[in-house]
C-alpha cells in the first residue's frame, strides 16, 4: 500500500491523488461520506441504492437452530 500525503487548503479542502481516484473509480461529482473514527478520518463512497442490488446473491441463508446460543 502506497502512502500519499495531501495538504489541507485554507478552505479545508484536499485533492485526492490521481492514483487513488483511479483505483477507487472516483469521478467528478461522486458523493463521499466522511467518517471520523477514533481520530482516523475515512473517506467512503456513497453508493446509489441500485448498486446494492444483488450484493448478497449466493449468500448462505440457512439458519442454524442452536438452543445453547441463547
Amino acid at each position: 500500500m502506497k502512502t500519499n500525503v495531501v495538504t489541507v487548503s485554507s478552505k479545508y479542502q484536499v485533492v485526492i491523488p490521481q492514483a487513488v481516484r483511479e483505483s477507487a473509480h472516483i469521478k467528478p461529482g461522486s458523493k463521499m461520506m466522511v467518517v471520523n473514527y477514533g481520530g482516523i478520518i475515512r473517506l467512503l463512497p456513497v453508493m446509489a441504492p441500485q448498486a446494492y442490488r444483488g450484493i448478497a446473491r449466493g449468500m448462505d441463508t440457512t439458519i442454524v437452530d442452536d438452543p445453547e446460543r441463547f
